[in-house]
């Protein structure tokens, strides 16, 4: 049965306030559960239409709001098949649970569907001249695009508080390293740091214990970021705390094992490498914590430095734990590094690797350390080319002189 003149303008009528009445609660900031009951209300309202059901993607396809349907479609997976409607008032026959439709509205910003609204008329009545595909369209354009702005601004917030929590995170991270490094005639410690990204998850330090004795350390913390600053900087506080109270290297070792298991829970670990000497008694004592063996270089001799344990926050108790002890040291370099370095890669997909960076070492020992860690640096992004770096570098030395 056709619908009367009269009915049709009552109808156009009301959905010209409803559009009015709709972007006057966009513009007085509804939320998005008052703008999907608003749209609901209008859809509603509308004698004509008696079952309509809206998906709205957002992490997923879910069901924001229906009515008049047999079935709950909040609990209803939208049918992959629906991807494949894409002209205004398609049909969704053979479509289990959406088949009691009788047409689709497929939502788009330019080519993306963002929304799909189902719907049936009134059996009565002609539903070309009723379901009114054209007003639905716009009515729920203007409803996603309010949603989708909202949803935009939410984003941008969230995106400047974490800009906020990561300019913090970078100055806890700047406070991590010493201000200032030795470089005497007797003793000389050289660091160079590249992060990978705004907050690295390396860390070197260089403790003066008293006149005659210092300790060494690089580390390099599993994970990026926030979390991953915020552990290595309670690893420094540890590190720092147990050196004034405690010499044995043993013992601090184990006690910064116990500090990443209960800051971390399990989910980050710490490699890491100290060596405690002492001037006076000419010893040199180390452990190695899963880190990549630093190079001892001494009388004309190279030694990995690989004595020590496992990874720190690995395991509840360490599971073997040995500290190397080395008497005499006079004239020594310490050769330090994080696995960012050796595992660059080059063009052809070969890795810089430890063999390349000793024989580099050794053949430029002679250079002043600064000079040393420069032509390292410059070497390495030689051979890298065009490849970008994939962690953070660090590199750490220390040289004692008698």
């Amino acid at each position: 049965m056709p619908v009367s003149v009269n009915t049709k303008l009552e109808i156009k009528e009301l959905e010209l306030k409803s559009l009015f009445e709709t972007i006057r609660a966009i513009n007085a900031n509804a939320s998005e559960n008052d703008l999907y009951k608003i749209y609901k209300f209008i859809i509603h309202s509308n004698p004509n239409i008696v079952k309509m059901a809206l998906y709205v993607l957002d992490d997923k396809w879910s069901c924001k709001t229906y009515f008049g349907t047999k079935h709950n479609y909040e609990k209803i997976i939208l049918d992959k098949r629906i991807m494949e409607v894409s002209e205004l008032g398609d049909h969704t026959r053979g479509i289990k649970y959406f088949e009691e439709f009788s047409r689709v509205v497929p939502i788009k910003h330019k080519t993306d569907v963002l929304a799909y609204v189902f719907a049936s008329g009134n059996e009565r009545v002609d539903e070309e001249d009723i379901l009114e595909l054209d007003f639905i369209d716009a009515l729920t354009n203007i409803i996603i695009v309010a949603i989708e702005n909202k949803k935009l601004v939410r984003k941008e917030q969230r995106q400047q508080e974490y800009n906020k929590q990561l300019d913090i995170a970078k100055d806890v991270q700047g406070l991590l390293f010493p201000r200032e490094l030795p470089y005497s005639k007797k003793l000389k410690i050289e660091a160079s740091y590249l992060p990978h990204h705004t907050i690295g998850g390396d860390y070197y330090d260089f403790i003066q214990i008293d006149e005659d004795e210092f300790l060494i350390c690089i580390a390099d913390v599993s994970g990026k970021g926030i979390p991953a600053a915020i552990l290595m900087s309670n690893f420094q506080a540890g590190l720092r705390i147990l050196t004034r109270q405690v010499r044995d290297l043993e013992a601090i070792v184990t006690e910064l094992n116990t500090l990443v298991i209960q800051n971390s829970h399990g989910e980050n670990f710490i490699t890491a490498f100290f060596a405690l000497y002492n001037r006076k008694e000419e010893h040199l004592q180390y452990i190695n914590a899963g880190h990549n063996p630093p190079f001892l270089f001494f009388e004309k001799n190279v030694k990995k430095m690989d004595t020590g344990t496992t990874i720190l926050g690995g395991f509840p108790e360490l599971p073997f734990l040995e500290k190397a002890s080395l008497d005499n040291m006079r004239n020594f370099l310490i050769f330090c590094f994080t696995d960012g370095f050796i595992e660059t890669y080059n063009e052809d997909g070969e890795e810089f690797g430890e063999e390349y960076l000793l024989n580099f070492i050794k053949k430029h020992i002679h250079l002043d350390q600064k000079e040393l860690h420069t032509k390292l640096i410059a070497e390495l992004n030689k051979f890298k080319g065009k490849n970008l770096y994939i962690d953070d570098i660090t590199l750490l030395s220390c040289k004692v002189l008698s």
